[in-house]
């Protein structure tokens, strides 16, 4: 559970107490809990909660934007860039600690409301529309800004993978 809120947060200490008030809600919360999912899926439920909440306090410097991490078009529509095929799959390259550090780099370059939805779609495997519940916004905005925070990561990442290294 503290992995969860340290990929959310980017911040040991405050990984360290969103966990700590995610415990204290659950300790108090625990003679409402009806035994409908799994202990373990309730609690983590509520540590991504808890971070959420702390993510929603620190807003209050403007939104960054994701734009220069995007990719590039030329006016006729094509890319300014070419993409290739990386030469090992993905789920190969995670593999290696090294790429699997330049992946989790990548995803702190991201702006929060984007890296936020990135993590709690593809990382915590949440469904859309629970992240929509949880960030209070619609489904569609959820999906459009993990398109985004996708195309921003794959930009992000090409350089280095593109060749096979790290």
């Amino acid at each position: 559970m503290l992995a969860v809120a340290r990929r959310m947060l980017r911040n040991d200490e405050e990984a360290r107490d969103a966990l700590q008030e995610a415990f204290l809600f659950a300790f108090r919360g625990l003679p409402r809990f009806e035994g409908q999912s799994r202990l373990s899926t309730w609690l983590h439920r509520i540590v991504v909660n808890a971070a959420l909440m702390r993510l929603r306090r620190r807003r209050a410097h403007p939104e960054e934007s994701i734009e220069p991490l995007l990719p590039t078009f030329l006016e006729d529509g094509h890319s300014t860039s070419s993409y290739t095929d990386w030469p090992e799959g993905a789920d190969r390259l995670l593999e290696r600690a090294e790429v699997r550090a330049r992946v989790r780099a990548s995803i702190d370059r991201l702006p929060a409301t984007f890296r936020t939805v990135l993590l709690l779609r593809d990382i915590e495997e949440l469904d859309t529309g629970e992240v929509a519940e949880a960030l209070g916004i619609s489904a569609n905005a959820v999906k459009i800004r993990l398109h985004r925070a996708r195309q921003a990561l794959r930009e992000l990442l090409d350089p280095h993978l593109r060749q096979g290294e790290a």
